[in-house]
């Protein structure tokens, strides 16, 4: 009876299972192949993590708000995209790109600090592979751009300038929301004169082949059954007594330069600046992102970006309901993440802003194509939106 109390008070097999504890640890020789076992085959697992490793200092999720600009400013000029419009596309991206991988490069003592969870303070990416990248990738967009014709090729040695000179020495100072406005207005004024002066616009006697925005024939063409047989030898001439054609797409076969008409330039001008107004707002904001405690900062963005989703709602004659549509778009996407971060300026949510930005450039793009008058264009970049969405939640756009 004594012996079963005692057994009650204190189990000896509980205490006997404690013992066996010191056996475990003479097998922890085997412990380091159970640490390494979960990592499984490097190779495999190794390229996985490099491409994410460059998606990340690439900042894929933001890629998706550079096919905008092109496409806007060819809506500004009138035309469909053509081959140019292509050209201008790939050429941006590059040069986004290479932005992006040169501005993590300059700023890598800086991100070791502040950042060092980014690819090159944690030596996922060497700094001579990211600068590397930079020059390859700003040499492939000048040559997509120079296949688009010299008009385009100028803008884009204009916009690589920029681009370089924010990265390297205008980042960190009161210059840069101003540099990065005018990158973003140039990209603009890239896809506009691409289209203009690129390889698709063939053109007979100074007449052009391509078709407007709005699908109407261009003004050089002539009707069928009208010319004489005089007239049809000479292509590029009107008929007797019709008026010289005086449009845009009757010129384009000269280039940019000679096409631009004051008209052309102030359709053309008009989103370059809206683009570049809603840059230097996130720019302003995201000198903030890494600390937050900035409240007048994303104020004034808040009121910018809305100011501009009002002035781009008012109904045009050529823009019809889509106008409206996409600038509400842009102001639910980029001004709801402003006020967020005025109420509470904290890092994350100041950081928030600035991705809820980037997003908002996509239907900004498309605002500005609607308000253009294109009719597909908009919708087709407003079809980027969910995939920028979706990659947004994998890889950060800031």
């Amino acid at each position: 009876m004594i012996r079963s109390l005692l057994a009650t008070l204190v189990p000896p097999a509980a205490a006997r299972t404690l013992k066996p504890a010191p056996p475990d640890e003479d097998q922890a020789p085997a412990s380091p192949q159970a640490k390494r076992a979960p990592a499984g085959p490097p190779a495999k697992r190794g390229r996985r993590a490099r491409l994410r490793d460059w998606a990340e200092l690439l900042r894929v999720s933001a890629l998706f708000s550079v096919p905008g600009d092109a496409l806007a400013g060819a809506a500004a000029t009138g035309l469909r995209p053509g081959r140019g419009t292509a050209y201008a596309v790939g050429a941006s991206l590059c040069l986004y790109e290479a932005g992006m991988a040169l501005n993590d490069w300059a700023d890598r003592d800086e991100d070791a600090v502040e950042r060092p969870q980014r690819p090159i303070p944690s030596g996922r990416i060497a700094p001579a592979a990211a600068l590397t990248a930079a020059g390859l990738l700003t040499a492939a967009g000048l040559t997509l751009a120079a296949r688009a014709g010299r008009p385009a090729l100028a803008v884009a040695s204009a916009l690589t300038a920029t681009v370089w000179a924010y990265d390297l020495r205008l980042k960190h100072t009161p210059a840069a929301p101003a540099a990065m406005a005018t990158a973003r207005a140039l990209d603009l004024v890239l896809g506009a004169t691409a289209t203009m002066s690129g390889p698709s616009r063939k053109t007979v006697g100074g007449a052009s082949f391509g078709r407007s925005a709005a699908g109407t024939a261009p003004s050089g063409r002539k009707a069928v059954g009208t010319a004489s047989p005089a007239d049809r030898a000479l292509p590029g001439r009107p008929p007797a007594g019709a008026p010289e054609p005086k449009s845009l797409m009757s010129r384009q076969g000269q280039g940019a330069g000679q096409s631009g008409a004051p008209g052309t330039a102030l359709r053309v001008g008009a989103p370059a600046l809206a683009l570049a107004a809603h840059t230097y707002a996130v720019t302003a904001v995201s000198r903030h992102e890494a600390y937050g405690g900035s409240t007048l900062t994303p104020l004034a963005a808040l009121g910018a970006t809305t100011t501009l989703g009002l002035l781009l709602a008012r109904t045009h004659p050529t823009a019809g309901p889509l106008a409206a549509l996409t600038a509400a778009a842009y102001v639910r996407t980029a001004a709801l993440p402003c006020l967020h971060a005025a109420l509470n300026p904290s890092a994350p949510l100041t950081q928030r802003a600035v991705g809820g930005g980037i997003r908002a450039m996509i239907p900004l793009q498309a605002a500005l194509a609607a308000r253009s008058g294109a009719r597909l264009t908009p919708v087709a970049v407003l079809g980027l939106v969910p995939v920028a969405r979706a990659l947004a939640r994998r890889v950060s756009p800031t």
